[in-house]
C-alpha cells in the first residue's frame, strides 16, 4: 500500500469501468464511494460490486479507501460487515460520530479475529462533515485507535451550517484550522476537502493553496484531472529539499560543537527549523525520489 496520502480521489461504487480503472489515474489512495456516489436502490449491488473488486482486481500501490453509508442508516452496518471481509485497507466513516467510530471499531474487530488478523489492520478515516463533528473532533478520533486520518467534508458541512459552498472557500476556514490543529495534535493526516467544480482548474488551483497555508497534510479529489495539481503542491520541490539538507548537515556540524542555535546563510536555525527540515527529507524517502527531475518547481513542503 502507498503509504502517502497526498491525494484520495472518490471512484462511484456503482461504475464498474471507473472501479476497474480506478488504479490507472495516479492517486496515492481510492475511496470507492457507497454513499453519496450510489442512489438508494443500488445500494445492496454497489457494495457487492466493491466487496468483489477488493478481492479480484489488483490496487497495488494504491491505498484502498471504502466510504460506507452512515452507521446509522439502514446499510451502514452491513457496509461495514461485507466490506471489511474483503479487506480493503481503509474504512471512511460519513458524518463521523463517537458512537459511529465505536461502532465500526467492534465490528473490524469481529471480522478480524474471524479471519485471524491482527488487531487494527484495516485502518478508519473520520469523514467529519457536520457542526457537531467538528465541535466534537477531538472526541471522535479518539474513540478508536484504528482512526489515523481525518477528511473534511465541505458541501455537507456547509450544508448543516445552512450556509453558501462558495469557490474561495472562506466559509470553511473555522473548520479547516480546527482540524488540521488537531490532526497535528493527535499525530494523524488532515486529507482536506475536496473542490467540487471540476470545470474551475483557477479556482481549484486557488483552494489548493489553501489546504496547504492551513497544514493540511493531502487533499480529496472528485476527478482524475484534479490528482496531478494535488501531487505537485504536496511535493516538496528541489530547492525545499536542498534547504533541507543543508540545515541536516550543518545541524550536525553544530551538535559536534555542542551548539544549540547556528546561522545558516544569515537566518537563526533551531531545533523547530531542523525538525521542518527533516520532514522534508522523511518524505521525499517515502516518495523515493532520485534527481532534481522528480520535484516540482514551486515549494508545496
Amino acid at each position: 500500500m502507498n503509504k502517502l496520502r497526498r491525494s484520495l480521489l472518490f471512484i462511484p461504487g456503482n461504475n464498474p469501468g471507473m472501479i476497474q480503472n480506478a488504479g490507472v489515474f495516479d492517486a496515492d489512495g481510492i475511496i470507492f464511494d457507497l454513499e453519496d456516489a450510489v442512489s438508494v436502490d443500488e445500494k445492496d449491488a454497489a457494495r457487492d460490486l466493491v466487496s468483489y473488486a477488493l478481492q479480484a482486481l489488483d490496487f497495488t500501490g494504491n491505498e484502498r479507501v471504502v466510504r460506507v453509508n452512515p452507521l446509522d442508516t439502514e446499510w451502514g452496518q452491513k457496509d461495514v460487515e461485507v466490506i471489511s471481509k474483503a479487506l480493503p485497507d481503509t474504512i471512511l466513516i460519513p458524518k463521523a460520530t463517537e458512537e459511529s467510530i465505536i461502532k465500526c471499531h467492534e465490528i473490524l474487530d469481529r471480522t478480524e479475529i474471524d479471519l485471524g488478523l491482527a488487531l487494527g489492520t484495516i485502518r478508519v478515516i473520520a469523514l467529519i462533515e457536520t457542526a457537531y463533528g467538528v465541535e466534537r473532533a477531538s472526541e471522535i478520533v479518539q474513540s478508536s485507535t484504528r482512526v489515523d486520518g481525518v477528511l473534511l467534508g465541505g458541501e455537507d458541512f456547509t450544508a448543516d451550517m445552512e450556509i453558501e459552498r462558495t469557490s474561495k472557500g472562506q466559509e470553511l476556514f473555522y473548520a479547516r484550522t480546527r482540524l488540521s490543529t488537531l490532526c497535528r495534535a493527535y499525530k494523524l493526516e488532515f486529507i482536506d476537502t475536496p473542490y467540487a467544480d471540476v470545470n474551475d482548474m483557477t479556482g481549484f488551483k486557488e483552494d489548493l493553496k489553501e489546504s496547504i497555508r492551513i497544514g493540511a497534510t493531502g487533499k480529496a479529489a472528485i476527478n482524475p484531472r484534479q490528482i496531478e495539481e494535488i501531487h505537485n503542491a504536496f511535493t516538496p520541490s528541489l530547492e525545499s529539499v536542498e534547504w533541507a539538507e543543508r540545515v541536516v548537515q550543518a545541524w550536525a556540524e553544530a551538535q559536534a560543537e555542542n551548539k544549540g542555535v547556528f546561522s545558516l546563510q544569515g537566518k537563526m536555525v533551531d531545533a523547530p527549523v531542523v525538525a521542518r527540515a527533516e520532514k522534508v527529507l522523511a518524505k521525499i524517502k517515502t516518495l523515493d525520489l532520485k534527481g532534481g527531475s522528480h520535484y516540482v518547481e514551486s515549494t508545496g513542503a
